[in-house]
């Protein structure tokens, strides 16, 4: 999809960035807003993502009944996530709806936060909370971030926990959403066959009545912690392992080979892991992710075997990890440099794929890199850039947990 990219600023701190392809056959529009669970008081842990559902219950315009509806009646496919990074707000339409996608997206971003409608979705983020709990390897994952972060606000749980979901109050999520939801904390983007100038003068009518302030995110140092937990889970019917140890964070230029290096050690096919847990019968599932996040990078490995395997499968996960600079072959830096480039490719061919990858991009790094410039970096790598990273970031599993069943189950 050939596009040209355009950016400009609101004077009230708004920031507009959009990929204009006049020969798309669909648009794609979205809010992405720099906040998080890594935002949130400790006591409000999960307000971020409680937001995001009482975004859709309404504005001062329009009632909870009509958001969804208003969404269908154009055919939009419309979303919004919420991380420990951003939260985001999307729709991909035909063009011809382009116009009234935004119009809907800016009336979210201005909730009327009605107390009838909080205490109700309070029972539906208790009831998405508990779906989680009920999934072991959800559980080991939280846990292992809470043990590997500490006291950084990156352990937080993106959805809270049932304690801090509990005693939070409207009024408290008022306050949150007065001081991170202003215009200079938000980056409107769009994708595909759109008119940039009608956009923005759109937008200047939409978030006229927006008030901005200066908005900050604290960056704590970060100490990364040692240590393995194992928890019994009567839901578990095997055992769950999750592994992790420093990376490079999002901004670094070591990212792309750290990207590389987790294709290479953890991809579902073709991968260290996969033949050696794999494809031998030891694990159903072995991975290795590469996650830049803001000012703080990690990698995190996941195995899921029978609980007796345990201890084998990550015996052979620390010796793949210890082995795998003096094991790196040209042959490796081909197939996963092919395979971060068709998945980049076919992310980049839809408006859709097109804007989130824009939205996600200036939240976290604040520049944009066309999709062009992204392939010729990971493809001007080398074995020696791969083992320059291997060398400042060992593959060196810091925190291991497991779940596994109750030992009456085993």
């Amino acid at each position: 999809m050939k596009s040209t990219y355009r950016e400009t600023q609101l004077p009230n701190g708004l920031r507009i960035a959009a990929e204009c392809a006049p020969d798309a056959a669909s648009a794609a529009v979205g809010m992405f807003v720099r906040t998080g669970a890594r935002d949130e008081p400790r006591e409000l842990m999960g307000v971020s993502h409680y937001l995001e559902h009482m975004m859709f219950k309404g504005s001062n315009s329009r009632p909870a009944s009509e958001v969804n509806e208003a969404f269908d009646r154009i055919g939009a496919r419309n979303n919004a996530f919420t991380s420990h990074e951003m939260t985001a707000y999307h729709a991909h339409v035909l063009p011809d709806y382009f116009g009234q996608s935004l119009s809907l997206i800016a009336d979210l971003l201005r909730p009327a936060l009605r107390a009838d409608d909080f205490n109700q979705e309070k029972n539906v983020i208790l009831e998405e909370i508990a779906m989680y709990e009920d999934n072991p390897f959800w559980v080991v994952y939280e846990r292992a971030l809470e043990c590997y972060f500490q006291d950084h606000p990156l352990s937080f749980r993106v959805l809270g926990t049932k304690e801090s979901v509990n005693s939070l109050t409207r009024d408290q999520m008022q306050e949150y959403f007065s001081k991170r939801y202003s215009p200079s904390n938000t980056i409107l983007v769009a994708a595909g066959k759109i008119d940039f100038d009608a956009l923005v003068e759109q937008a200047k009518v939409e978030t006229a009545g927006w008030t901005s302030r200066a908005i900050e995110r604290s960056f704590p140092p970060l100490t990364p912690s040692r240590g393995s937990f194992t928890i019994e889970n009567e839901k578990a019917t095997r055992g769950y392992m999750v592994m992790i140890w420093p990376a490079p964070h999002q901004s670094d230029p070591m990212r792309y080979a750290a990207m590389l290096c987790a294709q290479i050690m953890g991809d579902s096919e073709g991968s260290r892991l996969y033949w050696s847990l794999v494809e031998t019968g030891i694990a159903v599932h072995a991975a290795v992710g590469y996650q830049g996040q803001d000012g703080v990078g990690g990698f995190v490995g996941s195995v899921v075997c029978a609980t007796e395997d345990l201890d084998k499968a990550e015996s052979i996960v620390r010796a793949e990890c210890k082995n795998l600079s003096a094991s790196l072959t040209e042959d490796d830096l081909v197939r996963a440099r092919q395979k971060i480039a068709t998945a980049v490719a076919v992310a980049g061919e839809s408006p859709s794929g097109r804007m989130q990858r824009l939205g996600s991009m200036l939240a976290s790094l604040g520049t944009f890199n066309p999709l062009e410039a992204e392939l010729d970096r990971i493809n001007e790598l080398t074995l020696d850039d791969l083992r320059a990273l291997l060398k400042k970031y060992p593959f060196d599993p810091h925190v291991v947990g497991r779940v596994v069943p109750p030992a009456t189950q085993k």
